[in-house]
């Protein structure tokens, strides 16, 4: 692997989950990333990690259901066809699953190892995956968050990134966010609340930009060309530990809220969040070795 950075800062060091924040790619004119290539990987990879719809969506739709409640009534093959006039969006899971992606997708990760190892939260990436987004012009991705942080490339067309910072309870309330990252089912509503705090970033080709794990955002792109943008995302030691004390303080408001209880919201006593995180740890493992 060549030792050439991908990633470039244009001030301050690279650090995860801080805030969010621009930087360049040195990856345009990557052959996987080639229209004519990403034609042959959608039609590749298994159903499952295709999901296509509208791209017309409004910005506080379902993120999760948008897929379902917003189909055009293309095929794929039309849809991929006729993505400059079609209205469409296309999101691809795990596109390293394609013999084309298998080494950008390492080298990607061996970056990222590396900058969380500078930063000091972990030396190993928890569940890293790429997501590919193809997009007709002026395609809406609607208002979520993520249980992951992201570092998202653009390589063709332009886009507006709209990012809130994330653990902002007047954007998105502890009880929802926990629900949410404990996988209950519920919905992370849109708030105006959202567009009082949020960061616009112009985003091009050649640009990179950090969303920080469960920073709620949306993105608008532009009205002249498709885009194409990748990311790849992951957890680091600390996020992970967060995802843990989440998934705790649901379970503790959902058995004891009844009697008046309220969890100390995470994020706000990093040692209490310590214990949290152990103990759902311990739980987990413990369920696993129960007989079924």
């Amino acid at each position: 692997m060549s030792m050439k950075r991908i990633f470039e800062s244009t001030g301050a060091p690279l650090c995860f989950d801080r805030e969010s924040y621009r930087c360049h790619h040195t990856l345009l004119g990557h052959p996987a990333l080639e229209l004519e290539n990403l034609a042959g990987v959608v039609q590749r990879l298994p159903a499952d990690n295709v999901f296509f719809s509208s791209g017309l969506v409004p910005k506080d739709a379902d993120f999760d259901r948008a897929h379902v409640d917003y189909r055009t009534g293309l095929s794929l093959k039309d849809t991929v066809e006729n993505m400059m006039t079609s209205n469409s969006y296309i999101m691809l899971r795990a596109p390293e699953q394609d013999p084309s992606f298998k080494d950008l997708f390492r080298s990607l990760l061996a970056e990222v190892e590396s900058l969380m190892q500078a930063q000091g939260v972990g030396h190993t990436a928890v569940d890293p995956m790429l997501y590919l987004f193809i997009a007709s012009p002026g395609s809406v991705t609607p208002f979520h968050l993520d249980r992951y942080s992201t570092l998202l490339m653009q390589f063709r067309g332009r886009k507006a990134v709209h990012i809130s910072p994330a653990w902002d309870e007047q954007v998105v309330p502890a009880s929802d966010l926990e629900a949410f990252v404990a996988r209950s089912g519920s919905k992370v509503n849109y708030r105006e609340t959202f567009d009082a705090t949020a960061t616009r970033y112009e985003f091009g080709p050649g640009d990179a930009l950090h969303i920080p794990f469960v920073a709620p955002h949306y993105v608008k792109n532009g009205m002249e060309d498709v885009s194409v943008s990748l990311s790849i995302i992951f957890n680091t030691r600390e996020t992970a530990r967060h995802l843990r004390a989440l998934r705790a303080n649901h379970a503790l408001r959902t058995r004891l809220g009844r009697v008046g209880y309220r969890p100390v919201p995470v994020n706000r006593f990093l040692p209490l969040d310590h214990v949290k995180s152990g103990v759902e740890r311990v739980v987990r493992r413990a369920r696993r070795l129960m007989p079924a």
